[in-house]
């Protein structure tokens, strides 16, 4: 299973001969550009999170692009498809079946609206059981105690978590995150894009490596195998 890091919360799982891309949000991303060409993105299937634009802003483009199926809330699909998408999948907190593997929208402690204002339902964030890997993506959140159900429902391999604070979860809320989802190596995003989420990248990993666990944090364009 390879993970490419597209900058910000935005990534691409290759899994089982199928490509997932997560919030994609490059073009806007002063930090990607020069490194990733959005238009060269490939995709089966498009993961919105939430709505907010640092997590869709590519997301109506690339899927004009490829035909990928979007999968997202409801309301994110619905937005979607009043913008010319038609490969759609509508969710709420729940599992479905799809090519890749099993999904479940779980819940994150967030917000969200779309790019023209409108409301985008429930933020959230995915567990994917997939044959080669099971992984967590939080999506937005601060620390919740829903985590401690994420165990329950799959063995985790590994997670997503955001660690960039004021938004969401810094370092250490993600450290504890970890605890609660009972996973030893987090692959952590959403943070150094803007300046309220710049974060120190040798403390953070330490924090990690003292109490036994890996925090990668990728660099843009980096792939890496999981």
């Amino acid at each position: 299973m390879n993970f490419t890091f597209y900058g910000h919360a935005c990534f691409g799982i290759e899994t089982g001969g199928k490509k997932l891309l997560f919030d994609p949000f490059i073009s806007g991303n002063e930090l990607a550009n020069g490194i990733i060409d959005p238009q060269k993105i490939e995709a089966d299937f498009i993961l919105a999170s939430h709505g907010h634009g640092d997590h869709v802003g590519d997301l109506l483009d690339i899927a004009k692009r490829t035909g990928a199926k979007v999968i997202g809330a409801y309301e994110i699909v619905s937005w979607a498809e009043k913008n010319g998408i038609t490969n759609l999948h509508p969710m709420n907190f729940g599992p479905y079946n799809f090519e890749f593997g099993k999904l479940r929208f779980v819940p994150a402690w967030h917000s969200s609206c779309l790019p023209d204002g409108t409301y985008g339902g429930n933020p959230g964030g995915f567990i994917v059981q997939a044959t080669e890997r099971n992984f967590y993506y939080s999506g937005d959140t601060c620390l919740m105690l829903d985590m401690q159900l994420i165990p329950k429902y799959a063995k985790l391999d590994f997670a997503i978590l955001p660690v960039g604070g004021n938004f969401t979860m810094d370092a250490d809320d993600a450290l504890m995150a970890a605890e609660f989802i009972q996973c030893d190596k987090i692959i952590g995003i959403h943070f150094d894009t803007f300046g309220y989420i710049k974060i120190d990248h040798d403390a953070a990993k330490k924090k990690f490596r003292d109490a036994g666990k890996e925090l990668i944090l990728p660099k843009i364009g980096e792939t890496i195998t999981l």
